[in-house]
Formats: C-alpha cells, structure tokens, sequence
C-alpha cells in the first residue's frame, strides 16, 4: 500500500514523500495518528496545496518540542519497584510508568512518546529515549530502586545487586571463619586434655609404689 507521509517518520521517510507500507501497519498506525495518507491522486493534490501550511505547522510543534527537549534531554527520574535480593524485579517497567515518573516532576509526556531501548527487567540505571517530535528527541535516565535510600546508592555509581551478592559472600566467609575458630578452640582443648591424663595417671602409679613400698616395710 502506498501513502503519502505528513511528518517525518523514523526508518520510512520525510513529509511528502510516498512510500510504501505493508496495510496493517497504515491502518493501525500511520492513517490513526495522523502522520500519512492514502496517496490518492486527490490526497496528493490536496497535500501539495496545503505543503507549505503543513511545514510551517511542523517548524512551530518541532521549535516547541526543541524548548521541551533542551530542559528534559538528561533528567533522572527515580521509579521504586519490589525486586528480589538478585535485583529482578516483579514485573517491569512501562513506557507508562517513565511517562508518569516525568509528569509528576514537572515534564508533559505521554506514554505513546516513550521508547524503552529494552525491556526493563532489573534495578539499576537505565536510559529512555522519549520522542517529542518526529524530528526532536530527548533522553532520560530512570532510576529503578526498592527505596529511596538505594536509589541515591544506584546514583552514586553502587550496584545495589552487586552489592548485595558481596555481603551476602562476605558473611558466609564470615560464619566459616567462626566455625573454623570454634573447630581449632575444640581441639586445642581435647589435645590439652589428652597431654594431661598420663600425667594423672604417672600420679596414681607413683602413689600406689609408695604404698606398696611402705607395706613391705611393716
């Protein structure tokens, strides 16, 4: 299916160019949103008429998206989830829920202008690319922790699952040394108890001669 693009889109072409598409993807998404048109001999006419409204339309939204992207272009923004002491987290993290993350600071975004470069599984540090325009884009960091205390950790360059696996072989070494200690204290007692008894018994030897000896004596 061939249409005409009224914006730029990424990977197909700029406005005004006809390109071909598979159908799907012009009904459920190029034809909704607006961004092309069935390229009609009438609906290229019709575009050729009203180019230059169009780009002078697209150079307004596109200088507001560039004001919007100079202020966003490397925020942070902290998103707490429940994970697991390894770091996965129960579920993952939306383009929704960054959207919302940069709405509750301050920033108008929607879901729709978010693009997750993977899905986000994990704690940690992760950049999110959110288009404000077909031409401007920002990027921005989320800061996926279980508290707020772990996420100025993640901040300051800590992983928090690295971390965690370090004290967790911290304290088993910890506990091994203990038993190890323990172990050594058990058998320096049983040696010390072992060296002593023929002492004991070099005793009772010696008291039995004397015995005898006196009886022999009498």
């Amino acid at each position: 299916m061939q249409v005409i693009l009224l914006e730029r889109v990424a990977k197909l072409g700029q406005m005004g160019d006809v390109v071909s598409v598979k159908d799907g993807y012009a009904r459920n998404f190029l034809l909704p949103q607006k961004k092309a048109l069935w390229a009609s001999d009438a609906n290229i006419k019709a575009f050729e008429d009203q180019k230059a409204q169009l780009e002078a339309r697209n150079l307004e939204t596109k200088t507001e998206a560039q004001a919007l992207a100079d202020k966003l272009n490397g925020e942070k923004f902290i998103v707490i989830r429940s994970a697991s002491d390894s770091g996965s987290l129960y579920g993952s993290v939306t383009p929704r829920d960054a959207a919302e993350a940069a709405t509750e600071a301050g920033f108008s975004v929607d879901k729709r202008q978010v693009a997750l470069k993977a899905p986000i599984k994990e704690l940690g540090l992760h950049t999110v690319v959110v288009t404000l325009h077909p031409e401007v884009e920002a990027e921005i960091e989320l800061n996926v922790a279980r508290s707020e205390e772990e996420a100025e950790l993640q901040a300051q360059g800590i992983n928090i699952a690295e971390q965690a696996a370090e004290d967790e072989a911290q304290a088993e070494l910890e506990i091994a040394e203990l038993f190890d200690e323990i172990g050594a204290a058990e058998l320096d007692e049983l040696e010390r108890g072992e060296g002593e008894a023929p002492a004991e018994e070099a005793s009772a030897d010696d008291t039995e001669s004397t015995e005898t000896s006196e009886d022999d004596e009498a």
